[in-house]
């Protein structure tokens, strides 16, 4: 059997899985969680050390559920959270918490930056996306304004994904699909700008610090003999050179071609493309990064998604069958109650301060059913939306992938399929990152020669039963809706 590991270390936990590449299954699954240390400042940290130790015990469970001898494992890839920053001293130690993707203490930081840069034109034409809070970028200013003396101990500067790569080989790399989300990286030169680090610390130690890039079905080394004996693993496998959680999940939906969008239905909302060349729109909101699979992956990102129907379901105290059925016997437009969903802000459409609201309510609407069924559709809007930028900058969309927790949902695989009018389909394996990340592994390993084409036609299966195709009717009735919903977003 050829075996491959695959790590997708998250927000809130960590995944493993076993991924046997002869026949394309996935023989066992592990995971481990853990929380963030928050601030009413927008502060979100987390130790690495936390992500090391999750690694350790999801793998465990993984091979135990797979019934597998970790001799057997061939690779091993990492998936990781981007654009968090994990600073290193001389001897590889980690210097402070690692400040994470949903972090917004460095807004002003990034405000600052983005002026240097010229505003959103400005940083698109020299780095071919617009920063953003959360980007890498403005963490390591922050960091050299708040901890100076900190700041002069730094020796290396890794992404999440790049450090337990670290820890596993001892080797310092970084692939281009995560590194082009740090906001210090051209992505059409697939390069770092070292005039913008240079701009922060004039010393030039920040660009002393980067880690060597390397191509996508590059091997980052082999895992070091005692992470090889304290995991179980064997000492001879692979370590690939991973990549960000959403470059591996475009992986573990066979989204390498153009033609397919993977969708994911999270806390937030992600909607990305293949693109064989750098394609940078002239709409800030998308994200021209590169890929992990050697071209380039545009992407929108919603920050309200599950967090709100969440949050609505908490406020009726319903569970997930209940909300759902909620959602079913309420009329597609919510007896015209509309959402504007925006919780946490928004990045997609581009609205930072926005706060969320019902728009239409009066006597004869206000039910349950219609504020969930509103919460739903809201949400949806907000990737539809995203969607049209990547239609409006040349990408196909023929099909969607659907990932993440909001796909298990019948009723909201339709209303996804309704609004955006292309069917939509889940995969089998609902860990898309871990499976994206095993598959790459098996891809740099190189045994048998399979291309990675080869490996995605036979690893990512989908689900048949989710087949969900868009109603002629209610896909007419939704783009009124949508219309509408984007009349509100002109009033904000």
């Amino acid at each position: 059997m050829s075996l491959f590991l695959g790590i997708d270390c998250g927000t809130q936990g960590t995944k493993a899985l076993i991924l046997e590449t002869d026949s394309g299954r996935v023989l066992g699954l592990g995971s481990a969680s853990y929380s963030m240390q928050s601030g009413a400042n927008g502060r979100r940290e987390q130790d690495p050390a936390v992500w090391v130790q999750a690694l350790q015990k999801a793998t465990a469970q993984a091979l135990e559920a797979a019934g597998a001898d970790g001799q057997q494992i061939l690779g091993v890839g990492v998936s990781g959270q981007q654009h968090g920053l994990v600073l290193l001293d001389a001897d590889g130690q980690v210097l402070r918490p690692a400040k994470l993707w949903c972090d917004t203490e460095t807004s002003p930081e990034n405000e600052r930056l983005l002026h240097y840069l010229g505003g959103a034109e400005g940083s698109m034409a020299r780095l071919g996306l617009a920063i953003a809070p959360g980007y890498t970028v403005s963490k390591l200013l922050w960091t050299l304004e708040q901890f100076p003396e900190l700041f002069q101990r730094i020796q290396h500067i890794l992404l999440p994904h790049d450090y337990l790569n670290y820890w596993l080989t001892g080797q310092l790399c970084s692939d281009y699909g995560d590194a082009s989300g740090t906001g210090y990286f051209d992505i059409r030169s697939r390069q770092w700008d070292s005039e913008l680090l240079h701009h922060i610390d004039p010393s030039r130690r920040l660009e002393a610090a980067l880690p060597r890039l390397i191509e996508s079905h590059e091997a980052v080394g082999t895992l070091l003999p005692e992470v090889a004996r304290l995991l179980g693993l064997n000492p001879a496998a692979v370590v690939s050179s991973g990549g960000g959680d959403n470059m591996m999940g475009a992986i573990g939906t066979d989204n390498i071609t153009p033609g397919n969008i993977t969708m994911s239905l999270g806390s937030s909302g992600t909607v990305y493309a293949f693109s064989a060349e750098p394609l940078v729109s002239p709409e800030p909101a998308v994200a021209a990064f590169c890929s992990s699979s050697g071209g380039w992956l545009p992407l929108i990102c919603t920050m309200n998604l599950t967090n709100v129907t969440g949050a609505v379901r908490e406020l009726f105290k319903l569970d997930l069958a209940g909300f759902n059925q909620h959602v079913i016997d309420a009329p597609i437009g919510a007896g015209n109650v509309l959402m504007l969903p925006f919780l946490n802000g928004e990045r997609v459409p581009a609205l930072p301060n926005a706060t969320g609201r019902f728009v239409g309510l009066d006597s004869n609407n206000l039910t349950q059913a219609n504020l969930c069924r509103a919460a739903v559709e809201g949400t949806t809007y907000g990737l539809r939306y995203g969607l049209d930028l990547l239609r409006d900058a040349g990408l196909p969309s023929h099909s969607i992938r659907l990932i993440g927790g909001g796909a298990n949902s019948p009723v909201w695989r339709q209303i996804v399929a309704d609004i955006m009018n292309v069917p939509v389909v889940c995969t089998e394996q609902t860990e898309a990152a871990a499976l994206g990340a095993a598959i790459q592994a098996a891809w740099c390993a190189g045994k048998g020669g399979e291309t990675l084409a080869q490996l995605c036609n036979k690893c990512v299966r989908l689900n048949s039963e989710t087949q969900t195709s868009p109603v002629a009717a209610n896909a007419s009735a939704y783009e009124a809706l949508y219309q509408r919903y984007r009349a509100e977003l002109a009033t904000l």
